[in-house]
């Protein structure tokens, strides 16, 4: 429960905004449900355009008036202790997001076990990353310096709130820059305890991060289009990106944007199925499919794809669907029913111009339902221009295609759009790297899914997005590069 943030008398959470060191309950109060039964949670502040103004205002003044872009030691003491400060209350954190987001107690607990190692990993390079020097000739000295952009904008999304929220603003801190950070209102709660968290982060000057929950839109288009603003981070939709890179446009700020995918996994004949099976399985259901490395595309080379069909079907129908709060479910609930029923439409629509292997759907299809249960979903297709290929679901489904040889598979792989992930599963040793380089995609993994690390930067080919996160790229997202050139004195 969100201790702090409660109304008085109240006995739900009451989640706040933050901005400049105070708590404001600025904007209308809204209602945060449960995805698994429909239920009141709590409540929290809606924040909009307003909130948003006041936020940029912060942290300008807090970019110009303290130490906080020039201190690296402070800058390091902040991050250490705000991840100090999320591990003390890392259970609740883990609890809130099963209860509210829908995540399963162990992808809730993945989430925030992922994140604590990003603070600590910023907190040491704010100490240690540093620009070069060098003398290029008798008596000319050129140096770079590294130098925070300014103000940050980081506008994260609902699916993991605390990590992808993190994966940004750590680094922007880090660099030393002042953060405004708004996050979704369906995670209006998990939003409110990691503003405490923020809060309680005493070695932060104010204003240097300011935090608001938006389910609206017009906070976020302010955030974009002010000339107050001098870095974007974006993780969300290709749609969303887009919109921002037009409305970022006259003020030619920098972006960093991680966009949607359509990750194919890649299976050859000669890969060890039982080790396949269980992990394109967890590929499918993690986060429930709201995730933008879900593995959504199967593609399985034919003399195997038989028995991957049918092993895969079994697999997806024998998932435990539950609460994310109880123990014994494999998979949550989605974030809400009208997103269960979009993902619904996607898959009967399918069944015009594919075939339904495995028919998940609503678990509960009467009209009226408010829980936001769904199945998963496996549809083969052969026709690569078929929507259920070509369109983010954002769900718990997959589409199942067969290929021929390394070229065929390579062609299906790069055939959409996106270019965020992809995944090869072959007991071949020479065959990663010669796929891999062909596979336009910015992360590849072999005979594994949904490794990152943070020292190794994460980003897009095509229409996933622009920049890298994590690692040193990472930190750069949120840094200008200047080049100082420096002659001696003449005789000296």
């Amino acid at each position: 429960m969100i201790h702090s943030s409660a109304s008085p008398g109240s006995t739900q959470p009451h989640a706040r905004n933050y901005i400049d060191g105070l708590w404001t309950d600025g904007g209308p109060v809204r209602t945060s449900y449960s995805p698994a039964t429909g239920t009141a949670l709590g409540t929290f502040a809606d924040g909009g355009e307003t909130e948003a103004a006041a936020a940029i205002s912060a942290a300008r003044r807090a970019f110009a008036a303290t130490a906080w872009s020039r201190d690296r030691e402070l800058r390091a003491r902040a991050l250490f202790e705000m991840a100090d400060r999320m591990a003390e209350r890392r259970d609740e954190l883990v609890t809130l997001l099963a209860r509210e987001n829908g995540k399963i107690l162990a992808e809730a607990a993945f989430e925030i076990d992922l994140t604590i190692p990003k603070l600590r990993y910023y907190g040491a390079l704010a100490l240690t990353e540093t620009g070069r020097a060098a003398e290029v000739k008798p008596g000319l000295y050129s140096t770079t310096l590294t130098e925070p952009a300014g103000v940050a904008a980081v506008i994260a999304p609902w699916n993991s709130p605390v990590v992808l929220a993190v994966r940004s603003f750590a680094p922007a801190l880090a660099a030393g820059c002042t953060v405004v950070l708004k996050l979704p209102g369906q995670t209006g709660l998990v939003n409110g305890l990691l503003y405490e968290i923020i809060a309680a982060t005493t070695s932060l000057p104010a204003g240097v991060m300011n935090c608001f929950t938006e389910s609206g839109n017009s906070g976020a288009p302010l955030l974009v289009s002010s000339p107050e603003v001098d870095v974007v981070s974006y993780t969300g939709s290709t749609a969303v990106g887009r919109v921002i890179m037009a409305n970022a446009a006259p003020t030619l700020k920098p972006l960093s944007l991680e966009l949607g995918g359509k990750s194919p996994m890649i299976v050859f004949d000669d890969a060890d199925l039982d080790a396949v099976v269980p992990v394109l399985t967890k590929a499918i259901t993690t986060f429930t499919g709201q995730f933008c490395m879900t593995g959504s595309r199967i593609l399985a080379q034919r003399g195997i794809a038989d028995e991957l069909r049918e092993r895969m079907a079994k697999s997806l129908a024998a998932v435990q669907v539950g609460p994310g709060d109880d123990p014994a479910s494999e998979m949550g609930p989605m974030i809400d029913r009208a997103n269960a029923e979009r993902v619904d439409r996607m898959v009967a629509d399918a069944g015009a111009y594919a075939t339904i292997v495995e028919r998940g759907g609503l678990v509960n299809p009467e009209a009226g339902a408010v829980d936001a249960y769904y199945r998963p979903s496996l549809v083969e297709v052969t026709d690569l221009a078929s929507p259920i290929v070509q369109r983010e679901v954002f769900g718990p489904v997959a589409t199942f295609e067969v290929f021929t040889t390394e070229a065929d598979a390579i062609e299906r792989a790069n055939a959409t759009e996106y270019g965020l992930a992809a995944s090869i599963w072959t007991r071949d040793v020479d065959r990663p790297l010669r796929v891999g380089r062909e596979l336009q995609a910015g992360t590849v993994w072999t005979n594994t899914w949904a490794v990152v690390v943070d020292q190794f930067e994460e980003g897009g080919f095509k229409q996933s997005g622009l920049g890298r996160l994590n690692g040193l790229r990472g930190l750069g997202e949120f840094q200008e590069i200047k080049h100082m050139v420096h002659a001696s004195p003449r005789g000296a």
